[in-house]
């Protein structure tokens, strides 16, 4: 059934086709919530949106990040040894939120720690009353997504879902047919991290799901730099999610948010 039909997803749409009426790509750049600390996360997602974020995903802490690569992994245990709990992540989409109310926030994180007792009925609730408008489980797969979609529908938020250059074609359109708010492809077979070039298994994965997705699709994973986006925008992707190279420009104390807005300004320009 997915969660397209939720206001949550509807809100996230309303986002892609924004940019695209203003003929740009839409971009998504990440923050990783508690990190360096919960203020400094806080000032790091107002800092993107500022600088032109459509949608803004904040990655939630945990301790078995399995898609993740260095950077992510290195902010997420930094935010961890601060603290940083799954509580105090929500509290910061709602803070997110209250200060940037235009912008969908999307939480990012993983199946142990967003379904629970109650398939993430209780989890998700909490999330849509901050004000987010969907989820990645990073490590959830469509076939083990029924309940979770279920709980999301309830909280009107987006599921959304991961294709990646490995799965078949059919199941590369089962996918997209659940995703809500957009289609996620996976650049590569991998986890994230900033790369100097993306392959071009990624170009093929954009043409390939066109057709078959009804919501705008987006890339991430080793999306990092301005050539990426226009190489994607050439390709016909609507999105690109940027995540470890952001995070990488706030440097070793994760507090240069001058560097952060420089490298948001020169992607967002590239859209």
């Amino acid at each position: 059934m997915g969660t397209r039909e939720t206001r949550g997803s509807d809100r996230i749409v309303a986002a892609f086709v924004a940019a695209r009426a203003a003929g740009r790509l839409t971009l998504v750049p990440y923050v990783v919530a508690g990190y360096p600390d919960v203020d400094g996360s806080h000032a790091a997602a107002l800092a993107l949106i500022d600088a032109g974020a459509d949608v803004l995903e904040v990655g939630l802490p945990y301790s078995d990040p399995v898609a993740d690569g260095v950077t992510l992994q290195r902010a997420s245990a930094a935010a961890l040894r601060g603290g940083q709990t799954l509580d105090r992540s929500i509290e910061l989409v709602e803070r997110i939120a209250a200060a940037r109310p235009h912008v969908p926030l999307i939480a990012m994180g993983y199946a142990n720690q967003l379904l629970g007792a109650d398939d993430g009925m209780t989890l998700l609730a909490r999330l849509g009353r901050a004000g987010a408008s969907g989820v990645i489980v990073a490590d959830l797969t469509p076939d083990e997504g029924g309940p979770l979609e279920a709980s999301a529908r309830a909280a009107g938020l987006a599921l959304v879902y991961l294709v990646a250059p490995t799965s078949t074609p059919g199941r590369r359109a089962s996918i997209a047919e659940r995703t809500g708010g957009f289609l996620y492809c996976v650049s590569m077979a991998g986890i994230t991290g900033a790369r100097r070039s993306l392959p071009a298994s990624a170009a093929r994965l954009v043409r390939g799901m066109l057709p078959a997705s009804p919501l705008p699709v987006a890339v991430g994973f080793g999306v990092s730099r301005p050539v990426h986006l226009r190489a994607l925008a050439k390709a016909g992707a609507h999105g690109a999610v940027v995540a470890s190279a952001l995070v990488d420009s706030l440097g070793p104390d994760g507090r240069d948010l001058g560097a952060l807005d420089a490298l948001m300004r020169s992607l967002r320009a590239a859209c």
